[in-house]
Formats: structure tokens, sequence, C-alpha cells
């Protein structure tokens, strides 16, 4: 495994972080989710990424984290980089889903609860929501830290102007932010522009999610849209609309370059989100270990070449 400096801390993260947004909840395989922990530790990525609200069933994905950590991982807490998210809909009424203080607080302390753990290594703002004020909600994970529920705080998908306010409110007292998680992919680079540069400025590492941009930068989409692909799926993240004829042929073509690379197309993917120096972490989900296993060969070639480079690009300046 490969570990890189997370911004301007001392934390150290795996390149390759494995996430529980998808199937680590109450309706997925408990052995199977086990088998992808166990693995994923075994082979050095030691950052696991929750948040409150992932299952599904919400809550269910923390709930057996937990449950795995304390069947499997006694005496290696100290081992692991574990971090939550709150800020999303949660549960019910007026309280449940927003960036409010209310909100906030009574999410790590639930977090905490199906966990069965002490503090959170990372704890991020799950998102902007456009209501509470940002300095309401970073003074909230200021606090955090101080209460000692969490050992470092972070953002989520912040627009640029208020990760500003964030990250300056951070610094001020005393508890910058530690790192900044956005999507980031061949297909979606919009974080290129202003929050990845930001974060550097502020000295935050930064954490990708979707890089295979839910599965369009594998080799699942290159003949159009499978039977029981996500994408054929009723789904609330990969529509099939998505899956555009213009992403189906960069794919073929982006493709080609990965297997005169000697790599897979979901391998180079996560390679070329890797390929700035200032990206600290991918966040890969996984249905099964095999594929997890696939991810993390990605590490084996990170190293492009300057026609390799101008080639991918030629083919995204068309998507």
């Amino acid at each position: 495994m490969t570990y890189r400096r997370c911004g301007k801390s001392g934390i150290l993260l795996p390149a390759i972080s494995l996430g529980l947004w998808h199937n680590f909840g109450s309706v997925d395989d408990f052995t199977m989710a086990t088998d992808m922990i166990k693995y994923a530790f075994d082979n050095g990525v030691t950052h696991f990424d929750l948040a409150n609200n992932y299952g599904p069933v919400p809550g269910s994905a923390e709930t057996n984290f937990g449950k795995i950590l304390k069947e499997n991982f006694r005496g290696y807490r100290d081992e692991m980089i574990i971090s939550s998210k709150a800020g999303h809909e949660m549960w019910a009424g007026p309280y449940g889903g927003n960036s409010s203080r209310k909100n906030l607080m009574a999410s790590i302390e639930q977090s905490l609860r199906r966990t069965g753990l002490e503090y959170f290594d990372i704890f991020y703002s799950h998102r902007y929501d456009g209501v509470t004020p940002v300095e309401e909600t970073i003074q909230t994970l200021i606090d955090i830290v101080k209460q000692g529920k969490a050992l470092y705080i972070g953002i989520s998908k912040y627009p640029p102007l208020q990760a500003r306010i964030a990250y300056e409110m951070m610094v001020k007292a005393g508890v910058p932010c530690l790192i900044s998680q956005y999507r980031y992919s061949m297909f979606d680079r919009a974080v290129e522009a202003e929050s990845l540069p930001l974060a550097a400025e502020y000295g935050s590492g930064f954490i990708a999610f979707s890089p295979l941009a839910q599965g369009l930068l594998t080799d699942k989409y290159l003949n159009g849209i499978p039977e029981g692909s996500r994408a054929a799926r009723p789904s609330t993240f990969l529509q099939r609309s998505q899956v555009t004829p213009e992403k189906v042929e960069a794919a073929r073509q982006l493709n080609e370059i990965a297997r005169h690379r000697g790599q897979t197309l979901a391998e180079m993917a996560l390679a070329w989100v890797l390929r700035d120096e200032r990206m600290t972490s991918v966040i890969v989900g996984a249905s099964s270990v095999n594929q997890l296993a696939d991810n993390l060969q990605a590490l084996n070639q990170l190293e492009f070449t300057a026609e390799e480079l101008n080639g991918i690009e030629r083919i995204l300046c068309k998507v």
C-alpha cells in the first residue's frame, strides 16, 4: 500500500480508502461485508469511510461496521482511521437532516453508539445545506474536536465560497480542516477549477469519492447497459440517462489506453485521479473481495507518460 500525507497534517492515509456507502447495510450480506473489510485491512487499507445515513437502512452501515470491529479487530483500533459524517436526511422531523448544531451534535452521539467507538478519527460536515450559517456548522465541528468526540474534522461537497469561510474559521480556532471530500473522476472534473486548489491553499488534504463514476469507468458499460447493472435498476445514484453514447464511446477509447498500460479501465481511472500530488486518497466501494482486490491493483501502475495524459485529455474534452 502507498500512503500519502494528508495536507499539512501529520496523518498518512492509504492512497485507496474503503467506502461503506453501498453494500454494507442491513439489506446486504454481512459475511461478505466482513470479508471485504478484513481483506482491505490485511492489504494496507487503514481508512474506512462512513456516514450516519449509509445503509440501507440509514444507520445500518455504521451498526454493521461496529459489529465487524468488535468481532474481528480487537486491539487494532489504533491502526485504523475511521471517519463518519452528518448533514443529509437521517431521521424524520425538522432536526434530522441539516447542518445545524442540533443535528450534528445528535448525529455524532448516535454514530458513536452505533459503531461502539469512543471517538471518530475524522468527522465531516456532509454538506452545506444552503440554510444553516456556515459559522454555526463549523463552530460545532470545532467543539466536537474539543470535546474529544473526533480527532480531526473535514468538509464534504462545500461550494468554494462556503469552503473558504470554513477553512478560515478552522484555522483561526486552531483546529484546521484535515481533509476535504468531493466527487471527482475522469467524467466529473468540476473540483479542478476551485475546490482542489482552495483546499491546497489552506493545507487541507483532499479525498475523492465516486472515482469510477458509479461504474461508468469500468468495463461494465463498454457495450451499453447490461441487464442487472446499477444503471438498469431504479436508482437515485446512476440513472440510465447518464449512460450516454458519448460516455460509452469515451470509456471504450480510454479502455484502449488502459489496455496498452497493462491495466483495466477501472485501475487506470483510479490511477488518473491519484496523478495529482494534492490528492491524498480515493474512496472505492466494493461488492466483493475480488472487486476490491482488482481496485487495489491500480497502485501497481500510478505513473503516466505525457503521451498517455495527452491522449486521455483528447478523449475527455469530447465528453
